[in-house]
């Protein structure tokens, strides 16, 4: 999608300080990071929401999942947990229109979220 700006990450138009990257997924640190580990997982290819997963585009949402486990086992921060965090829709918080997960760890996270 030629306005968003994460397929714009994607596509290496705007840096980012990529922590993983395979063909599906890509995984960098948030300019904003709310966290000592604070990484933001995207699928490559553009789902605006999460009401948008569906049977032809879900695998790509199990792999993220696949990537978050692989990452909590190398990571020293994520060893005594994390969160992962996704909004949809602006009510809930989404402001970029590209489904992203939030991968939060390195210091204790309280409930509820804000």
């Amino acid at each position: 999608m030629a306005d968003c700006l994460f397929c714009k990450i994607v596509a290496g138009e705007i840096p980012s300080k990529k922590i993983y990257e395979d063909d599906l997924v890509y995984v960098f640190e948030d300019i904003n990071p709310t966290a000592p580990v604070h990484y933001l997982l995207i699928p490559k290819t553009h789902i605006s929401r999460l009401d948008e997963v569906n049977a032809d585009n879900s695998a790509v949402i199990a792999h993220i999942y696949e990537v978050i486990a692989k990452l909590s086992k190398e990571v020293d921060a994520m060893k005594d947990g994390f969160r992962v965090v996704s909004n949809c829709g602006e009510s809930a918080g989404q402001s970029v229109f590209h489904i992203h997960f939030h991968l939060l760890a390195g210091r204790p996270l309280t409930w509820p979220a804000g």
